[in-house]
């Protein structure tokens, strides 16, 4: 089977024929020329409607899906338009977009092992650059923004994430709901004020029909949901409501181990291990421990050796 079929069955272009292939400098890529169809009109960039041709500029390469370890480049000859419209621009070609030099299955396909792979991995797999694989992804994403739709959101969650060193986060919604899981929106900071922006994007009328709301107890964020989502079902994490009510009980216990040992204060005494859920946790030395197993008891002092 010749690569010629193989690129109409897989990736058929209206209006163009794929004319001939053959290897490039060096048989480390494959190029394949790509002419208009006879009779075919060009189309404006502009207006995307057929116009009359007004010249030709010079051959251009576009990056193709690698196929068996070989690049693979298509070669055009961009046409330019008169078009009543917009005046002589250049002509639209499906394959491609503005000025990116990778063609559009690339850029998706680019994207998409992006998601398994780092953006340096992606690159050195399928031998090209990583600002190669960010164009591509920049693409998507900015493909997928503008046909998104923001309508039947039901359930959404908000977390930050850490992106450098120090206090640097960035606040993530999500849309939950059964079946459809999604980012919906990206903030610097975790204020109120970047919260805030994820509601000024979806308006009040989308966010009235929030159900449910899932986050942790971070107060910026307990603000905006108590402002914007009053009629949701606000559910907190497990693990920061366990976190809430266990630290209330440590200090308490560690004011209770300072004040037994201040008669002795060589004796070292770890508050990390006076708490647990089990039993098999040892007890520091010390002339008073107390356990949590239900509820916390005070143990008997203990003496010195």
């Amino acid at each position: 089977m010749e690569l010629l079929t193989i690129l109409n069955h897989c990736y058929r272009q209206q209006g163009f024929i794929y004319q001939h292939a053959r290897f490039g400098p060096g048989k480390k890529s494959i190029e394949v020329a790509v002419r208009p169809r006879e009779g075919s009109a060009a189309v404006c960039s502009g207006c995307h409607h057929p116009a009359p041709g007004y010249d030709h500029l010079p051959e251009r390469c576009f990056e193709f899906i690698p196929l068996w370890g070989f690049l693979v480049f298509l070669l055009y000859r961009m046409r330019r338009v008169d078009c009543r419209n917009c005046g002589v621009v250049v002509e639209q070609v499906p394959w491609g977009d503005g000025k990116h030099q990778l063609t559009r299955a690339y850029m998706l396909f680019l994207a998409r092992w992006a998601r398994k792979l780092s953006w340096k991995e992606t690159a050195e797999a399928f031998h090209t650059s990583w600002d190669q694989v960010c164009d591509a992804v920049e693409y998507v994403v900015g493909w997928g923004l503008e046909h998104r739709t923001l309508q039947s959101i039901r359930a959404i969650g908000v977390d930050e994430i850490q992106y450098a060193k120090g206090h640097k986060y960035l606040t993530l919604v999500y849309q939950i709901d059964q079946g459809l899981t999604r980012l919906l929106w990206v903030g610097k900071e975790r204020t109120i004020e970047s919260f805030q922006g994820f509601f000024t994007v979806l308006g009040e009328q989308l966010a009235a029909q929030i159900e449910f709301v899932c986050s942790d107890m971070w107060q910026p964020y307990l603000d905006v949901i108590r402002q914007k989502c009053p009629q949701a079902l606000h559910i907190l994490d497990r693990f920061h409501i366990v976190a809430n009510r266990i630290s209330p009980l440590s200090r308490s216990s560690d004011c209770e181990i300072y004040s037994a040992t201040t008669s002795r204060p060589s004796v070292p005494i770890s508050s990390k291990k006076i708490f647990s859920t089990s039993g098999n946790t040892p007890r520091p030395p010390g002339p008073a421990c107390s356990w949590i197993s239900g509820a916390m008891k005070p143990c008997d002092p203990v003496s010195s050796p």
